[in-house]
């Protein structure tokens, strides 16, 4: 999920406050070629974002994790149920064929290296620190990247995770997460967060 406006309308007014942990910046203008290719993947909003804006050639099929990346790359035909990469993996045919997977530079290299992908990395991810996090009662953290900067932060403030690989990086990071996710988007943080309520 990378619009926490879109969680926030969810919500009452008074009780969200939205702190960035991390920025995005770009690695490059140089365009990617995706002609000769069986299927191009994507995993994040942001990387789909910048695939389209460098994207050249028409890529035979395209693969997104979650309906808002597929919507960020201009249309996907597959999206699987399970928006993680194992989730696509599971769903995507097989043999894949030539596969180009663009993300993030640190992005996990797992379809990768499952599908032996050729990967091009668009964007890195930047840590912040924020000098004033404020008084809350649980954070939402949406992706790996957040989970790690919100842990730097050495704060006690328990936290909802979007999905098994946002636990993972904060349980690593010594966040206790209190819920995770059923779903890995913004219906699921939504029923996780309103789940702690009952």
């Amino acid at each position: 999920m990378q619009r926490p406006e879109e969680l926030a309308a969810r919500l009452p007014d008074d009780e969200v406050l939205h702190v960035p942990l991390i920025e995005t910046e770009p690695l490059g203008d140089e365009p990617v070629d995706v002609d000769g290719y069986d299927w191009v993947v994507v995993t994040s909003v942001t990387g789909a974002r910048e695939l389209r804006r460098r994207m050249r050639g028409r890529a035979a099929r395209v693969a997104a994790i979650g309906a808002a990346t597929a919507d960020a790359i201009g249309g996907a035909d597959l999206v699987p149920a399970v928006s993680t990469q194992e989730g696509l993996l599971a769903e995507l045919p097989r043999p894949a064929g030539r596969v180009l997977f663009a993300g993030a530079e640190d992005a996990r290299r797992f379809l990768v290296d499952e599908l032996e992908a050729d990967f091009v990395p668009l964007y890195r991810t930047k840590r912040l620190a924020p000098p004033d996090f404020p008084s809350a009662d649980v954070v939402v953290l949406a992706s790996a990247s957040a989970a790690d900067a919100y842990g730097a932060l050495g704060l006690d403030v328990p936290a909802i995770s979007i999905g098994p690989q946002t636990s993972a990086a904060a349980r690593a990071a010594r966040v206790r997460i209190v819920a995770e996710a059923r779903t890995h988007d913004v219906d699921g943080l939504v029923e996780a967060l309103w789940s702690l309520r009952s």
